[in-house]
């Protein structure tokens, strides 16, 4: 698949590589050609000096036939602008804009651009690693109200199935990590000493999945 990403800041470089090594082809642009300097030396993409949202660079970096778009320039402004013209214009579905205005990103997100948030992202990481008992998160759909998250708990909770611990969440247990692999859980499975709990948790119930498994199953705060 081909993917055109516009931005060749941190992000967009490792993304470009990211991409490359999984066997797509991938044009990058950006305004100075100096930022292509972040690419690692054997990138075999296309390199695009010009404007993100101009048509020209676009279908020189081969837009028109591009599976996904990948808007991360330091602007929310030209970030949008691109992810637009490049949904609207050529009617690539795949579109993701990096906007740094968490409420401007949910009005988007609302459009159908599908949008990324650096600043609660980080943050929420920040508070996941300095709180005791805190949760990781892993992924966030905000228009849908859930997130992926890797969620601490209590040892009390060890020998436990799946299935009690989403009837005393009411979150889903999306998959455990295991002596470093991934675990397809089923309901009779149980959790095992230094198993990764990792849970589908709406939005607003992070607080109290977090204060459910904190604590040995039964004992109330």
């Amino acid at each position: 698949m081909h993917i055109v990403i516009m931005g060749c800041g941190r992000t967009g470089a490792a993304l470009a590589s990211e991409f490359e090594s999984r066997g797509h082809s991938v044009a990058i642009i950006d305004r100075l050609g100096d930022a292509f300097r972040r690419l690692p030396s054997d990138f075999q993409g296309q390199r695009i000096t010009g404007v993100g949202f101009d048509r020209d660079t676009l279908v020189s970096a081969g837009v028109e036939d591009a599976y996904a778009f990948a808007a991360v320039s330091s602007g929310d402004n030209s970030n949008i602008l691109a992810a637009r013209v490049v949904r609207e214009t050529y009617g690539v579905e795949n579109v993701v804009a990096r906007i740094s205005d968490p409420g401007r990103a949910e009005v988007y997100d609302r459009l159908g651009i599908r949008t990324v948030a650096p600043v609660p992202w980080t943050s929420a990481q920040i508070v996941s690693h300095l709180l005791p008992g805190g949760t990781d998160a892993k992924y966030a759909d905000e228009a849908a109200g859930v997130t992926l998250r890797s969620v601490a708990y209590s040892d009390g909770w060890l020998g436990r199935s799946v299935e009690q611990i989403e009837e005393a969440t009411g979150a889903r247990v999306a998959y455990l990590q295991r002596f470093g692999e991934g675990v397809l859980p089923q309901g009779s499975t149980t959790l095992q000493s230094g198993d990764a709990l990792h849970l589908i948790v709406g939005s607003d119930a992070t607080d109290s999945v977090t204060r459910a498994l904190s604590r040995p199953p039964g004992v109330r705060s």
